[in-house]
């Protein structure tokens, strides 16, 4: 029992120290009701949520969608993996509605983007590849890249000179065979966002390139069809790995990846999370595609959330804020772990819930409160907000 609780020791002393840093996690107990969330009897709207369109909140939705889907078609599991019984026709119904969409091009889907980024990069990246990372993308990019036998080397933040500059330096080595350029298209802390326009004739100057662009926070709200920031800059065809998540504006669960259909074949075969997982619940995978068909016609929506992040974005800089984002997602950067919770606080006491974000998720001295603006916030919000910031 000593060994035991020595180690709870070491584990308590670390909590101990996140405590003092201001990073301490812990989960919330909340209910959420259309735009608003109650924790401890306390309602305030909610700008934390990452249902950017507003459609998980949307019990009408949900009503109409149980309303079209007979009870035989209601299954909760899967109870396989889809190499064994769990390929139900739900899967191949949504993977043709966005190869349908994405210009014909192959779709396979993922039990999470988490699943979906660790497994990709290892199962196509080898010793003779080399991976070039935006210094901003996700954990879960950084933890596939790991995870794969790649060498790979992160470029600065959105500075494609600096890429062009790794790619021309290591284009010839013949140590490498394929070298791949990993980034968001919007990313998820500062809601800057990459020019993938720009990116792709890059590419198109070496061979070796190929492209893999994380579409989380840009599925359903970018584009005519809200098929993200490819849509928006034309160039779909263009980029070899398209991913993004459906648990964000597409009000769902999971993840997807547009390619060309012998990289599909590949992954089936080689791919460790898809391969060794149950597979997600059909109704699952009948919502996502319920909700997709209704996300392509919400273009109204899309251009009333781009307008409210824009002068989000203008105030917050006004004020004297640090505020890079060209998008939805707006942070108020403010510095020290310990203020930024503080200022949570006190938007949460007057009605905004706004979480703070601290390292490891942000660079030291870079915590911020960080606003998702959704479909449902009001400009009479904004004003308000901006007023206690």
């Amino acid at each position: 029992m000593s060994g035991v609780n020595s180690h709870l020791e070491h584990f308590s002393q670390q909590i101990d120290e996140l405590k003092q840093q201001g990073n301490l996690r812990q989960f919330t107990t909340n209910i959420q009701q259309q735009r608003f969330i109650t924790i401890d009897h306390h309602q305030m709207l909610n700008l934390a949520s990452n249902d950017y369109l507003g459609l998980a909140a949307d019990a009408q939705l949900r009503e109409q969608f149980f309303d079209e889907t007979p009870n035989a078609q209601r299954r909760m599991s899967s109870s396989s993996s889809r190499l064994l019984t769990g390929n139900f026709p739900e899967y191949e119904q949504l993977e043709a509605r966005l190869s349908q969409a994405f210009h014909g091009r192959a779709a396979l889907l993922f039990n999470s983007g988490y699943h979906m980024n660790i497994g990709i990069l290892p199962a196509l990246a080898d010793s003779k590849t080399l991976i070039l990372a935006d210094k901003l993308i996700h954990a879960s990019m950084i933890d596939g890249i790991r995870l794969s036998k790649a060498k790979y080397i992160r470029y600065r933040h959105n500075d494609l000179a600096h890429l062009t500059q790794l790619l021309q330096q290591y284009h010839d080595d013949a140590e490498f065979e394929r070298m791949i350029v990993v980034t968001e298209s919007i990313f998820s802390m500062d809601g800057d966002e990459t020019d993938l326009a720009a990116l792709v004739q890059i590419k198109k100057q070496f061979s070796k390139v190929m492209l893999y662009v994380d579409e989380a926070h840009a599925i359903g709200v970018r584009g005519v069809q809200g098929l993200g920031c490819a849509e928006q800059y034309a160039v779909i065809d263009d980029i070899d790995f398209l991913v993004g998540a459906l648990g964000k504006a597409m009000a769902s669960i999971g993840g997807y990846l547009i390619c060309h259909s012998v990289i599909r074949d590949y992954l089936i075969n080689r791919m460790r999370p898809l391969i060794f997982s149950t597979a997600q619940p059909p109704i699952c995978m009948a919502w996502t595609d319920f909700i997709f068909q209704k996300v392509q016609a919400l273009n109204s929506q899309r251009q009333h959330l781009q307008q409210m992040s824009q002068s989000l974005q203008q105030a917050v800089q006004k004020k004297g804020f640090d505020c890079p984002s060209t998008s939805h997602i707006v942070p108020v950067i403010i510095g020290e772990s310990s203020k930024t919770v503080e200022k949570a606080k006190a938007l949460q006491k007057a009605g905004f819930y706004i979480m703070p974000v601290r390292p490891p998720t942000v660079p030291q001295h870079r915590s911020r409160l960080r606003i998702s603006l959704t479909t449902q916030i009001l400009h009479a919000d904004i004003d308000q907000l901006v007023t206690l910031l």
